[in-house]
């Protein structure tokens, strides 16, 4: 192999490499955009959650004993 050939073949090797390189970088991207949504729709879903308990905590009165207690 002369010297043209292994630099043509370096070439090559470093472009698949940039493309690989712009292909992950894409999927890292797309990933952390994903990561943000679920952030969102976890904080939301936990607020609603909250927001269920307080209700329900004003809402109930104390606690009822069992059906077998007291028989």
């Amino acid at each position: 192999m002369n010297v043209e050939e292994r630099v043509e073949r370096l070439e090559s090797l470093v472009t698949l490499q940039d493309r690989t390189i712009e292909r992950l970088s894409d999927a890292i991207f797309e990933q952390q955009q994903q990561l943000q949504d679920m952030e969102k729709k976890l904080e939301r879903m936990a607020g609603k959650v909250r927001e269920m308990d307080e209700l329900v905590g004003q809402n109930s009165g104390p606690d009822a004993p069992p059906p077998h207690y007291g028989r």
